[in-house]
């Protein structure tokens, strides 16, 4: 009699997954300690250790015949978690200054999601697939990431008959997500180190400085700005955490508010922009209390829940999903990190000014570009660890890729299934 018994996948409880995330984050670390190239260009801990545990995962599924499904819900909270810190740490002045630059970047941003999408539209038809099937390979994986691959997949398979719609969205994000980690450092490192590029100061009208080259190994946190005095205590952490929950304690009001007027924007905008409000209203309504949530402290909880959250996206891809589809996705990413690369290169880089922030909103740009706004603080988190801060390029990036660009995607999507 045959045996048609189902493998059952393993079960990775959330309380497992977090741990395996510190885990893959020390292992990252240790071979950047060992393997100096991966210093050098700038690829972020939790990318190495976590590309190493998916294939590890690859090899233990590929040997047992049963699937890993991870618990990914503490995950999503560490990335609002670490937005809601950014915010905190947000400047209104740098803001201001740096208003005609956030419309510059979102011009950018839009133009190129049409030229992603036409790309996917050459590949997909190239292997004789529906052209509707190209968002899938463009913006609805790359710039949405997963979450809106999975949400369009299901669509997209039933309005068009095209079979296994959602795995090929869910694959061609994958592998979006790995070049994002992979080429986002390099790209920094080579605009940074060709054109001298140092940080510092953003005077009027400028966003940062050209200056002779220089080593900086010191690594300091995205976007530090210390407070005079501040230091890692009992008390700034609890003052910390303080200002990061009742800053998403407001978000999610908000959110939900909005959601029940149809709005859908991810739980992180309001409360990242809440915590802009709050971080910059505050301290000057009580300016003798020393309110102000900036410093070492709200640093360190902001890398911290941004390793781990990336661990924890990188270690769960799921790449025994990608053998269905391999040339395909194989031709058509490839044009998609050549392109992705020239336009940051020669267009980006350029509009942005010129200098070290341009250099580090250039690798933030390689992540939008290819894998959704995490990979992209992770990229900038990287670059400015080893050349130093860019406080503006973490404030302007995540508002045009998270906020606007998500609103922009969902019509360029359905105009792009309209027109084919």
């Amino acid at each position: 009699m045959e045996n048609t018994e189902i493998l059952q996948p393993f079960q990775v409880t959330a309380f497992e997954t977090i741990n395996l995330g510190i885990l893959v984050y020390f292992l990252g670390a240790r071979m950047t300690a060992r393997y100096p190239v991966l210093q050098r260009y700038s690829i972020p801990e939790p990318v190495s250790g976590g590309i190493v545990a998916a294939l590890i995962a690859l090899a233990i599924v590929s040997v047992t015949g049963r699937e890993i499904v991870y618990d990914l819900v503490a995950r999503d909270f560490l990335l609002v978690y670490f937005f809601t810190t950014v915010g905190l740490n947000a400047r209104v002045s740098d803001l201001l200054r740096g208003g005609p630059i956030l419309a510059i970047l979102l011009v950018l941003t839009i133009t190129y999601m049409f030229v992603q999408n036409m790309i996917g539209v050459a590949g997909a038809t190239l292997f004789g697939l529906p052209p509707q099937s190209g968002v899938l390979l463009g913006t609805a994986s790359l710039i949405g990431g997963h979450g809106t691959a999975i949400a369009w997949g299901p669509t997209i398979e039933a309005e068009y008959g095209i079979s296994g719609a959602a795995e090929l969205g869910i694959a061609a994000a994958t592998i979006g997500l790995i070049m994002a980690s992979i080429l986002g450092g390099p790209i920094a490192k080579f605009l940074i180190e060709r054109n001298n590029l140092v940080p510092g100061p953003l005077p009027e009208g400028h966003i940062g400085t050209a200056a002779a080259p220089e080593k900086d190994e010191t690594r300091t946190a995205p976007g530090d700005q210390r407070e005079p005095g501040d230091e890692i205590t009992q008390e700034s952490i609890m003052q910390s955490v303080l200002w990061i929950h009742v800053s998403i304690a407001i978000g999610y009001v908000i959110f939900d508010t909005l959601g029940a007027n149809g709005i859908k924007l991810p739980l992180f905008v309001p409360c990242l922009l809440t915590a802009i409000l709050l971080a910059n209203l505050v301290p000057s309504l009580f300016p003798r209390r020393n309110l102000s949530p900036r410093g070492k402290t709200t640093n360190l909880i902001s890398e911290f829940s941004l390793s781990v959250f990336l661990s924890m996206s990188l270690m769960s891809m799921e790449l025994w999903t990608l053998a269905s589809s391999a040339a395909l996705l194989a031709v058509t990413m490839v044009m998609q990190a050549l392109v992705a690369t020239a336009f940051i290169v020669l267009v980006v880089f350029r509009a942005m000014g010129r200098d070290y922030f341009a250099s580090v909103i250039s690798s933030g740009f390689t992540g939008v570009t290819l894998g959704a706004t995490p990979t992209a603080i992770a990229n900038m988190t990287a670059v400015t660890q080893r050349y130093g801060p860019s406080p503006l390029a973490f404030i302007v990036l995540p508002l045009v890729s998270a906020f606007f660009v998500d609103i922009a995607n969902a019509f360029i999507i359905k105009l792009f299934l309209t027109v084919w």
